[in-house]
């Protein structure tokens, strides 16, 4: 069972917790979050592409020139694929990129980056995050004296208007909570602040 430790706002030690093995002492399983992130990232596209083809360009209704006798090439219409102007042949057209995974594997693929948030000293755990006002200045200094540097990715348990607000200025930081948590977020930020109530939050979903 890993132990870690906890830090309060200023940055000072307060104490130490142990994490359920289920959700971040597994072995994480490289090839199912491959498999869960190109799912997500397919979902995320829009599909909207679009070309015509030579039905549907404006144009073109008579033929050019006769079959016979001119020496040309024949021709039926001047919106054909090799015309310029013409349509476009085997172009892409609106359609869905969508398709599921399994839940299990939705899960397994959490659990798995979790643990390897845990395994590489990437995650920090507060006891507390709450802001009287909405302040960026006092987010900026509780990352500095949580000593977290580079692209993070502060999980909360519920919805808390004076820290995400405070966050959302800070280049390299973003916030969200336990129940919208995805794989491409996980992997995007190096580290990852949670408060203890979001360690009880993802213990109780995810064990």
């Amino acid at each position: 069972m890993p132990s870690i430790d906890v830090y309060n706002v200023e940055g000072k030690k307060v104490q130490s917790i142990d994490l359920k093995d289920e959700v971040f002492g597994i072995e994480p399983n490289e090839a199912v979050v491959h498999s869960v992130l190109v799912n997500y990232l397919a979902n995320q596209r829009q599909g909207t592409q679009s070309t015509k083809t030579r039905a549907e360009v404006r144009g073109g209704g008579r033929k050019p020139w006769r079959q016979k006798g001119t020496g040309r090439a024949r021709q039926g219409s001047i919106r054909a694929p090799q015309w310029i102007k013409g349509g476009i042949a085997l172009g892409p057209k609106p359609r869905s990129y969508k398709y599921s995974v399994n839940k299990k594997e939705k899960r397994l693929a959490i659990r798995s980056l979790l643990s390897s948030k845990v395994l590489e000293k990437e995650l920090t755990v507060v006891d507390t995050l709450a802001f009287k006002e909405i302040k960026t200045k006092q987010m900026v200094n509780a990352l500095n004296k949580l000593k977290v540097e580079g692209k993070s990715l502060i999980l909360l348990p519920e919805k808390n208007e004076n820290v995400q607000k405070s966050a959302r200025n800070i280049e390299g930081v973003k916030t969200t909570l336990v129940n919208t948590i995805n794989v491409y977020d996980l992997l995007k930020y190096k580290n990852l602040v949670v408060t203890l109530d979001t360690v009880k939050k993802l213990e109780e979903v995810y064990a």
